[in-house]
């Protein structure tokens, strides 16, 4: 007979390096404790933990201990693999294990409430309303509604895809006892749709994936448009078969209707998603059936990597190079890395799949520790775009767009086509400047100019969200020449309005896709007739546009000479994105890059030799400086009110470093933008040509850095494998 448990060590989520004892209150205590969630004393709140490990009786008890308010759950939210890929994730990282174990709960599953109810539910008539269709008034959604609920009860995914704002309606027929809401026996299976037949590099792929027998990782490298999507679903639909669980991650939330709708039209089995843009209640609905076996298909963004799996089959990750899987704030993680880290630890297949590979990734493959499956043709025989670079030396501009680029968006249109003007910076324009003076709008809290929004009448921070009227005269010399300085997406908009005013011209960037479903609604809104497109990178990722035939690049040149040691690889791969969005049907596509460095290496490599030559190119600068993936890295930003409080924090912790270390140390140093939202920002730069001695190093480190009184008098952070140095 067990011995019963005395003391439990919890994960709490706060920002310190340790697990907390407590003692074990028996009362409801479930049958597993691991992984479940507690309520405890935590100083004068109560929080909610989960606990991690536990001790019999027997064990030394700590009389000064307190226990633990009371039990929340009869069975553990986190268990088995997923609960140690945790630990092992807040091992890698050095961050708190209380943060990264909450980090992993939907946020309605950190809270004192009661595990969501993950029934498949969905909408019948009432007799009354079996009775009262007729009487709805014809045409309107509650009779459109009711129409589709006569023959039988039908689901709300099912609903969700039938009928547009179809909820309002269902309270309407709620409220007056016609239909009302019901648990269904089980969801309903939908019907799969036939896919194409596969060409012979796709089928290659597909073999290839489903005859991986336990952990294998695959590089699905395939140019723009050459079907990747086609084998994701072909491996899921086996995965399926197998009677496995399969999880996608796509990096942008805009990418998820698109994709979602795909799958479901393909898939016999209901698709679940998870991402931030859904309510609490749903995420933590969508967490729970794929944790209880219900949810077979789950695709999300980013946090999505967090779903437990217990009947692993496959994990795929779509546009695996982009560095929005890159976790910015709090604990910073990667949701690839660690997508490869689970598919070990489940023992299945992982799918990286990408037209433009990150240079980790690729180095990788030529190491042979992933599958290279390479799709180097367009599917359905279209034909790669023709792209041509335009010398804008010299040449008179029309709000950043030459003549000849106007006449060639007057000639696409007029041939039915549509255009794509792609610029990656928002707002009407960067700078606010005064012709007299030379004084240029800054933000008061950062270190960087106030961006020019809505038509010259409001200034914003990008960066700390700061917002202010424009001034009517100069502040400086009291001039009246104030002058928006270069070009957003916001001017590009208003010209291109001005100069075709016939034509359709739709904007999408940050700003008019904030609202749920915004995308996809302006999207459908322009739909196959001929018209503009306006937008940044959030149209360069994984968007099916079959009409566009001309995509026009506006200013590229500031990405030709940054700092960032990754900005050529970050341009190249928007670049080769942005340009396959064009062309993917039957109307031939082109792709015009206006610059005025037209002799660039890195354009004439991407045009005459494609993103692999630029690779190549690229690996062997970053090989020859140091940098990765030639080199592993730990980046340690300090945020305090006065830049000495930041330095003197960081010359405390270089203090720490042993002697004859293996690993460089760089810095304190400022950080490349010195002052971010009323903060001063400094950085200390840990660099190491093997992975282990940097890890022996920080296990040694950070409970030093912790320990320091310094730490408490500044905002710090610690980013294992940083994406960017800023």
């Amino acid at each position: 007979m067990p011995l019963p448990i005395t003391r439990l060590r919890v994960a709490v989520p706060v920002p310190l390096p340790r697990l907390f004892d407590y003692l074990n209150t028996p009362e409801n205590q479930p049958s597993q404790a691991l992984g479940c969630r507690v309520r405890v004393p935590f100083g004068p709140r109560e929080l909610t933990g989960i606990v991690v490990a536990t001790d019999p009786a027997g064990s030394a008890a700590d009389s000064t201990l307190k226990p633990i308010s009371r039990w929340l759950d009869p069975d553990p939210v986190l268990a088995g693999e997923l609960l140690d890929s945790l630990h092992w994730l807040s091992r890698y990282t050095h961050a708190p294990p209380g943060e990264v174990i909450s980090a992993a709960l939907p946020s309605a599953l950190r809270q004192d409430q009661p595990l969501p109810d993950t029934r498949a539910w969905g909408w019948q008539l009432t007799p009354a309303g079996q009775a009262g269709v007729a009487s709805l008034r014809a045409g309107g959604r509650p009779r459109r509604l009711a129409e589709l609920l006569a023959p039988r009860a039908t689901s709300e995914e099912a609903l969700d895809q039938q009928l547009e704002d179809w909820r309002s309606a269902a309270r309407d027929l709620g409220k007056r006892g016609l239909a009302e809401r019901v648990a269904l026996a089980a969801a309903p299976i939908p019907v799969a749709a036939a896919g194409p037949v596969p060409n012979a590099e796709q089928a290659a792929a597909v073999a290839a994936i489903q005859a991986a027998t336990g952990f294998q990782p695959f590089l699905l490298d395939g140019v723009t448009g050459s079907g990747k999507t086609e084998v994701y679903l072909q491996a899921i639909s086996a995965c399926l078969a197998a009677g496995r669980q399969a999880l996608v991650l796509v990096p942008e939330i805009g990418l998820t209707p698109q994709t979602l709708a795909r799958f479901r039209q393909r898939l016999g089995v209901p698709v679940h998603t998870l991402h931030s843009g859904m309510a609490d209640g749903a995420r933590a609905r969508s967490w729970l059936a794929a944790a209880r076996g219900q949810a077979r298909v789950i695709l999300g963004t980013r946090s999505a990597v967090f779903t437990p799996l217990p009947e692993a089959g496959l994990i795929i990750v779509d546009e695996e190079h982009d560095a929005s899987y890159k976790q910015q704030d709090g604990f910073r993680y990667h949701a690839r890395d660690f997508a490869l880290v689970r598919a070990k630890a489940l023992d299945v297949p992982v799918v990286l799949g990408s037209a433009t590979p990150a240079l980790e990734t690729l180095n990788n493959a030529a190491a042979g520790r992933y599958v290279h499956l390479r799709l180097r043709k367009r599917a359905a025989a279209a034909a790669p775009p023709r792209v041509r670079i335009m010398d804008m030396r010299k040449r008179r501009l029309h709000d950043g767009l030459s003549e000849e680029a106007l006449q060639g968006i007057a000639s696409h249109v007029a041939a039915g086509g549509q255009v794509l003007v792609f610029k990656n910076r928002r707002g009407y324009a960067p700078a606010l400047l005064c012709h007299d003076c030379g004084w240029t709008a800054p933000c008061q809290r950062c270190d960087s100019p106030l961006t020019v929004h809505a038509g010259g009448r409001r200034l914003q921070c990008h960066h700390c969200g700061a917002r202010q009227a424009a001034p009517l005269a100069c502040p400086q010399c009291a001039g009246l020449a104030l002058q928006p300085q270069g070009i957003g997406t916001e001017r590009l908009e208003e010209r291109l309005q001005s100069h075709f005013p016939e034509v359709p011209v739709v904007r999408i960037d940050r700003g008019t896709t904030s609202r749920r479903d915004a995308l996809e609604q302006a999207l459908a809104e322009l739909g196959q007739q001929p018209g503009i497109l306006i937008g940044t990178q959030i149209l360069a990722k994984g968007h099916d546009l079959p009409q566009l035939t001309l995509v026009v690049v506006v200013g590229i040149d500031e990405g030709l000479f940054s700092a960032d040691f990754r900005a050529s690889e970050k341009l190249a791969q928007q670049l080769i994105q942005v340009a396959g969005r064009a062309g993917r049907a039957q109307r031939p596509g082109e792709v015009w890059l206006q610059t005025h460095h037209p002799a660039h290496p890195l354009l004439q490599t991407l045009v005459n030799g494609g993103y692999h030559a630029f690779a190549a190119s690229e690996m062997e600068q970053r090989q020859a400086a140091g940098f990765p993936p030639f080199a592993h890295l730990a980046l340690l930003r300090a945020e305090a009110q006065q830049q000495e409080q930041a330095n003197d924090f960081l010359t405390a912790v270089r203090a720490l470093l042993p002697a004859g270390t293996a690993v460089e140390c760089y810095g304190p140093m400022p950080a490349p933008m010195p002052r971010r939202a009323g903060y001063q920002r400094s950085q200390l730069l840990l660099s190491s040509t093997q992975r282990a001695p940097l890890h022996r190093l920080l296990d040694s480190l950070v409970p030093g850095i912790h320990a320091l009184p310094a730490a408490r008098r500044v905002r710090w952070s610690l980013d294992v494998d940083p994406i960017d140095l800023y």
